[in-house]
């Protein structure tokens, strides 16, 4: 029998989640000012722009776009600490919210390409 524990080379961690977009600048502009974070980012090869986060990282990427690449269901969640307030936020900017708060805990919304996103309770 064989006691070894099988040993992967590969991490249980997600290092960055890419997310299609049409226009690399509008985007990196859009994604920087929900968050709130400096307008102020390079962006690499003309079509990526890595949003600076805590965590998990995000690229927004020109170059994969196409209508039929945007998710239609959320890759990840944002974090928050107050549901109520987080939804109030994105009402206040005009995006568009794709569900009003579930069970008390998350709510999902849209970026400019239509990507659907969610912010969750933690």
């Amino acid at each position: 029998m064989n006691d070894k524990k099988n040993v992967s080379p590969i991490s249980n961690q997600i290092g960055t989640t890419f997310i299609p977009v049409s226009n690399i600048k509008k985007s990196r502009d859009w994604y920087c000012d929900v968050l709130g974070l400096p307008l102020d980012g390079e962006i690499l090869h003309g079509h990526l722009f890595i949003v600076p986060m805590n965590g998990t990282g995000i690229v927004l990427d020109s170059k994969i776009y196409s209508k039929d690449k945007v998710f239609k269901n959320p890759p990840f969640h944002l974090n928050t600490d107050n549901i109520e307030e987080a939804y109030e936020y994105m009402q206040s900017k005009n995006i568009e919210l794709v569900t009003e708060i579930q069970h008390n805990h998350w709510f999902n919304f849209k970026d400019p390409d239509g990507n659907h996103l969610m912010v969750c309770k933690c």
